[in-house]
């Protein structure tokens, strides 16, 4: 059962907790295919199949393993190894990623996200913690969290109890005393649970819960969560 009196603060989870990530995703790889159209045609070709694509990306994955929390640098990586072996110039790696980047941050919210927020933040500090590389000034978000913590700055991610500790104290309590909302069950809620927290499991799509372990509560929107601060 959740015990609301222990909550002092709030780490919430970003992609598809706050906003649909595949949209996002595809909008951004349509963008970055339609740069490198203009600018590296061959890349572009390569980047139009996905088995190669997927090769690319697996390759540098086993190449550089250091890399693996940090989502930006594996994307741009993928990038430079593409522009190689199509024979372009690699240093169109940095603004090609640019382009994919800038689309990335383009999230459509969902739409019980900016009223959850505007309200939690109103009665709780609140910490982003992603695995993900969204930036939430440019998402638009940033003034409703006190502080964020990412995979790629942090070195380590979820569902490593070490970033939830380093969200806790990013807003200096304890973790017992941080309520971690988001959608995975194993990231997320698994995550929160070995840090000592308190996890709340956003199922919108009726997922099965897959673990032995289970989250303090379901809920299928923010809205829910919200309902009971106000009760």
């Amino acid at each position: 059962m959740l015990d609301l009196s222990r909550v002092k603060a709030i780490s919430l989870d970003l992609d598809d907790t706050l906003w649909p990530i595949w949209p996002t995703i595809e909008r951004a790889e349509r963008a970055l295919h339609d740069w490198l159209g203009e600018h590296a045609p061959m890349t572009a070709a390569l980047f139009a199949n996905p088995a190669a694509l997927r090769e690319i990306r697996n390759q540098v994955g086993e190449q550089r393993p250091e890399l693996a929390h940090d989502l930006s640098a594996l994307r741009r990586e993928s990038i430079r190894l593409a522009l190689y072996r199509a024979g372009e110039d690699p240093r169109l790696a940095d603004p090609a990623f640019e382009a994919f980047f800038a689309a990335r941050q383009q999230v459509t919210l969902f739409e019980d996200a900016e009223p959850a927020l505007q309200f939690l933040a109103a009665r709780f500090p609140l910490v982003s913690l992603s695995n993900g590389n969204a930036d939430l000034r440019r998402v638009g978000i940033e003034r409703h969290f006190k502080a964020a913590i990412s995979a790629r700055a942090f070195g380590v991610g979820k569902p490593d109890p070490r970033i939830f500790v380093a969200a806790a104290g990013a807003v200096d309590v304890q973790p017992a005393q941080v309520l971690h909302v988001g959608d995975d069950a194993t990231l997320d809620v698994l995550g929160a649970l070995n840090a000592g927290m308190q996890a709340v499991w956003v199922n919108r799509s009726e997922h099965l819960w897959p673990h032995a372990q289970r989250p303090h509560l379901e809920i299928a929107s923010l809205s829910e969560l919200c309902a009971l601060f106000e009760a």
